[in-house]
């Protein structure tokens, strides 16, 4: 387990020597490929635990799905079956959509039950 930035960056620098060898990458018999394995999962771990991706909020998920289905406020609320004002509450986090409306998000947009419901 890798406890200090420090070792992090001494294995970072080692993993960088490994890859300059083709062999360590295909190779599974070969002794770099199980040591460049070994440390990579060091690396993965140290990184999950130090620097955790934290889970997308709603208002940021129906923003992007905003964007890659191109809807203004207007047409979303359209979408939704809802003003354009209350839609304008749940992309600032002034309130929240209520189980009716965030079923439709889910379906209507695409966005997982799981993010649309704070799981």
């Amino acid at each position: 387990m890798i406890k200090t930035v420090k070792e992090y960056n001494a294995i970072i620098e080692r993993i960088e020597v490994l890859l300059q060898d083709a062999d360590n990458i295909e190779n599974k018999d070969a002794k770099g490929y199980i040591e460049l394995n070994l440390l990579s999962d060091l690396v993965a771990d140290y990184e999950e635990r130090t620097y955790p991706v934290k889970k997308p909020s709603l208002v940021e998920v129906i923003k992007l799905r905003m964007a890659e289905m191109g809807l203004n406020q207007k047409r979303l609320s359209e979408l939704l079956g809802v003003s354009t004002s209350r839609v304008s509450e749940y992309l600032t986090g002034k309130s929240e959509p209520p189980l009716k409306v965030a079923r439709d998000i889910s379906v209507k947009l695409g966005i997982d039950a799981s993010i649309v419901l704070g799981v």
